[in-house]
């Protein structure tokens, strides 16, 4: 099934393309397909005018930007859920 382009809703925008890759990547773990769309989407760089937006279908807008809410407070730097799974990070003791 495609997305046809009226459907398409902007849920959240990103000073780079980078953030957004991140956003939607953790949308497609949840099975919800988005798009990235702006003048810097795909290349990495800061966007000082313009923003990367971050699009989804119009019925997964609203479980999407839960999803990405709950994401962003969770977010601790240096952990992630992959990380957490391993047993996390301690630090090592001094002999």
């Amino acid at each position: 099934m495609s997305i046809m382009a009226g459907e398409l809703v902007t849920i959240a925008e990103y000073m780079n393309s980078i953030q957004a890759e991140m956003a939607k990547q953790v949308l497609e773990d949840f099975d919800i397909r988005a798009i990235i769309v702006g003048p810097n989407a795909g290349d990495g760089r800061i966007g000082f005018f313009e923003t990367v937006k971050l699009q989804v279908k119009q019925n997964d807008a609203d479980e999407a930007k839960q999803i990405l809410e709950v994401q962003e407070q969770s977010y601790e730097p240096g952990e992630s859920p992959e990380f957490e799974e391993l047993g996390g990070y301690e630090e090592p003791e001094e002999p």
